[in-house]
């Protein structure tokens, strides 16, 4: 082969590696706006129960952290105070990152401090994470080493950068490199693992996994509660979702339309989801990240179509208004000496292969694949970080706690649900929990046995007793009671008893 024909074929290597692992930059900037959003929500939800969660008068106390999670409590701004007003504090700091984040607004700064904010938030309550939780952390993550703002962004409009790329009648504004790859890659690994995951078990291949997912009761909504009486539209579902997840390497490989196609299937399920199931934001997350898939070809028909439609060429772009040159000085502050960022430049390829080369390890790790250092298992332990949800098989037993609490004056009531004790199903088994975050937790609380978390939930629910009531309780018992999901017949129940406990030595008495 000649120079020339050798010339051709790298041409042609490296053009199809940039069509897979590349990512326009309108798929950027639409994942950043993404994730600048889905923060703002997330810290929303979260801040209903801000002294619940992440204060010293809450269900985890930082004592109770540290004993507990040692190595990731260190992690935490949050544990620096177990004041509510310090808490509040650094939402308000997050939400305000956030919001820059979706803007564009310096938007590497704002990235670095969400991801910052977010890693500190988890770390001080891990009971309540999910696997969107971690998704979002890694997109956020991957984010720091790509052009998030390069589109539709106030840096952008700054910069003089708007409107470009193809269907705006310019070159075509790819990204691509390892970074970029990293991102798609990430997404396929969750995808991928999970397959593993439910294929080592029988009711997903059989195509019954979806029937005991929907049968539970503490997941469901309304209209998962609905779908539930189709079985053979959930097993259509189940195979359907399981062989996405198997093939899921065509999002890489895949591009143009069907690249898009595939993605949108994908989007298509989770909505499905976030739709039937109460398990948070983890579907939206999941949305927001195969948004970096979407083709130069798509962004380019959307834009003909709002050209056709008469609104202009600039729809998100727009002028900068009168008086912003005060705002967004043409110098960043701390913005780094041309020395420094084109070091920074060269060095960041080979950094963000070594971390890419070790989420492949990690994953392989939590797979079984291979054995991580006896030092990084004895502080993290690679299988309870693994995305294995609903894998390999689904939860069979539905549950709800009642929680019943002797008062001073004898009476007897459920301190958590503050009503009478009631064994029975309730009417809304998922409604009992408050939120989806206290449903998390509740489930980690049955799981943790000889735990310290326990007691410091039961502690909590004296605390909080005492304070609203004149007669206060003395002592509780913490009870869960287990309902095993039957497809066929009736669903017995079982009383489990996780802790009794004396409310004695922290009882106060409001007046």
């Amino acid at each position: 082969m000649d120079s020339s024909a050798l010339r051709a074929t790298l041409r042609r290597g490296r053009t199809g590696l940039a069509r897979r692992f590349g990512v326009d930059a309108r798929a950027l900037a639409a994942l950043r706006v993404a994730l600048g959003l889905l923060l703002l929500v997330d810290l929303a939800l979260r801040s209903r129960d801000l002294v619940a969660f992440y204060t010293d008068a809450g269900v985890l106390p930082r004592a109770v952290l540290r004993e507990q999670f040692g190595a990731i409590a260190s992690l935490s701004i949050h544990a620096l105070s177990g004041s509510a007003w310090f808490q509040a504090g650094l939402f308000l700091l997050a939400g305000a990152a956030a919001a820059a984040l979706a803007a564009g607004y310096r938007t590497r700064l704002a990235t670095a401090v969400s991801f910052v904010l977010l890693v500190s938030l988890h770390a001080r309550n891990p009971v309540l994470l999910n696997g969107g939780d971690s998704l979002l952390r890694r997109l956020l993550f991957w984010g720091l080493f790509l052009p998030l703002g390069r589109r539709w962004s106030v840096d952008a409009l700054r910069a003089g950068r708007e409107p470009s790329a193809g269907g705006d009648g310019a070159r075509p504004d790819r990204v691509a490199g390892i970074a970029s790859a990293a991102l798609l890659l990430q997404v396929v690994i969750v995808y991928t693992a999970n397959a593993l995951f439910k294929l080592r078990g029988d009711l997903w291949v059989e195509g019954e996994a979806i029937l005991y997912v929907f049968g539970l009761d503490q997941l469901t909504t309304g209209l998962g509660d609905l779908l539930a009486t189709y079985p053979t539209a959930l097993r259509a579902f189940d195979r359907l979702w399981l062989g996405l997840l198997i093939t899921s390497v065509g999002l890489v490989l895949l591009t143009g339309w069907a690249r898009a196609a595939f993605a949108g299937l994908f989007a298509g399920m989770h909505l499905g989801m976030a739709l039937t199931m109460q398990i948070t934001v983890f579907p939206l997350i999941s949305i927001a990240a195969l948004l970096a898939f979407l083709p130069p070809v798509l962004w380019d028909a959307a834009a003909a179509r709002v050209r056709e439609s008469g609104v202009g060429r600039r729809v998100i772009a727009a002028d900068v208004p009168a008086g912003i040159d005060r705002l967004l000085p043409e110098r960043r502050i701390g913005a780094p000496p041309a020395a420094i960022a084109r070091w920074a430049r060269r060095a960041r390829p080979p950094v963000v292969a070594g971390l890419l080369a070790l989420v492949l390890l990690w994953n392989a790790a939590t797979l079984g694949y291979v054995a991580m250092p006896d030092a990084v298992s004895e502080s993290v332990d690679p299988e309870e970080y693994r995305w294995d949800m609903f894998a390999p098989e689904p939860r069979t037993t539905d549950g709800w706690y009642v929680v019943p609490g002797e008062l001073a004056s004898g009476e007897r009531v459920d301190v958590f649900h503050r009503r009478p004790v009631r064994w029975s199903e309730p009417p809304d088994v998922a409604g009992s929990y408050r939120n989806v975050r206290w449903f998390k937790y509740m489930m980690d609380l049955r799981a943790s046995a000889g735990a310290p978390i326990r007691p410091a939930f039961a502690d909590y629910l004296c605390r909080q007793w005492n304070a609203t009531h004149t007669v206060g309780v003395e002592r509780l018992g913490l009870y869960y009671v287990e309902q095993p999901v039957r497809l066929e017949g009736p669903e017995p129940t079982n009383r489990v008893e996780l802790l009794r406990y004396s409310c004695a030595r922290n009882a106060t008495v409001s007046g």
